[in-house]
């Protein structure tokens, strides 16, 4: 960051009074910039014993497949992101569930949060994000095409707990790795 959005005068990175980090500072009209982690939400559609994922049309990771999930608008809640990018990526209506996991990917300021969900029907198609939308069991998912971790490791705790009949909540931090994202 350069300049100031309030005024347009150049910022400084300095420790604003009462805080512990550096902050982006306006040298003129003092407007402390804060950047914060974004907020990727999204969802684990369920039809039957079968889940939706969609084939992504943009980077990062085009061509491997995810489950629908973006980042989060201002001024919506965290259900309602999942509910528009469920939307977006796959044009498919559904129900929230509980919220399924959270995981803090701090080295590229962004938390994943996933809420299980069930299609309203079958009514779906590829959004603009999207290559391609697919229902799949688990013996069909495209486990070495999985985009990103938050969505294979939910995946894998999903069908591990479908077979014990009881779905926790999973947290946790990644850490940076070769894997991407």
């Amino acid at each position: 960051m350069k300049f100031c959005s309030a005024c347009g005068a150049a910022v400084a990175l300095r420790i604003p009074d009462d805080d512990s980090r550096p902050r982006h500072v306006c040298t003129a009209c003092g407007t402390i910039h804060y950047q914060n982690p974004n907020m990727v939400i999204g969802s684990l559609p369920e039809w039957k014993d079968k889940i939706l994922l969609c084939r992504r049309a943009i980077e990062p990771r085009l061509g491997l497949w995810t489950l629908p999930g973006g980042f989060m608008e201002n001024g919506e809640s965290t259900t309602q992101a999942a509910i528009r990018e469920t939307l977006e990526e796959a044009n498919a209506r559904i129900e929230i569930g509980e919220l399924y996991s959270m995981y803090s990917l701090p080295y590229i300021n962004q938390v994943h949060l996933l809420f299980r969900a069930r299609l309203l029907d079958l009514d779906f198609s590829p959004g603009i994000e999207s290559l391609e939308v697919r229902l799949f069991g688990e013996a069909e998912i495209p486990w070495d095409e999985i985009a990103f971790r938050p969505i294979r490791f939910s995946l894998e705790h999903f069908f591990a707990e479908r077979k014990q009949g009881q779905f926790n909540l999973h947290v946790g931090e990644l850490p940076p790795t070769a894997y991407p994202i």
